[in-house]
């Protein structure tokens, strides 16, 4: 089985800049918005990190068939996306399947 290391390298990198797009929306602009009153921080990385999180999804999907991914790779990174730290866990296996 080819396995389209491109797409996989896009996959892995959109993980990344995905989660730390979460880790910057928690740890950064959430606590500006209730801690300081300074909601400008989650009015800009909100719609950024649910336009990728929803890219994300659209390149696992994507992936499954043009990677391919197997079923339980796919699930999971569904599931990881949704996590806080799941984007970078499943990147571990991703980067695993690269490296075959």
């Amino acid at each position: 089985m080819k396995i389209n290391r491109t797409l996989l390298l896009v996959l892995i990198w959109f993980g990344i800049i995905e989660g730390l797009s979460t880790l910057f929306l928690f740890f950064v602009a959430m606590p500006m918005k209730y801690m300081y009153d300074q909601p400008l921080g989650v009015q800009i990385a909100g719609p950024i990190h649910g336009f990728l999180f929803l890219g994300l999804v659209l390149l696992l999907v994507i992936g499954k068939y043009k990677i391919p991914l197997t079923t339980k790779t796919f699930i999971w990174g569904l599931i990881g996306s949704v996590l806080p730290l799941g984007p970078f866990i499943v990147d571990v296996t991703l980067y695993k399947l690269l490296k075959k």
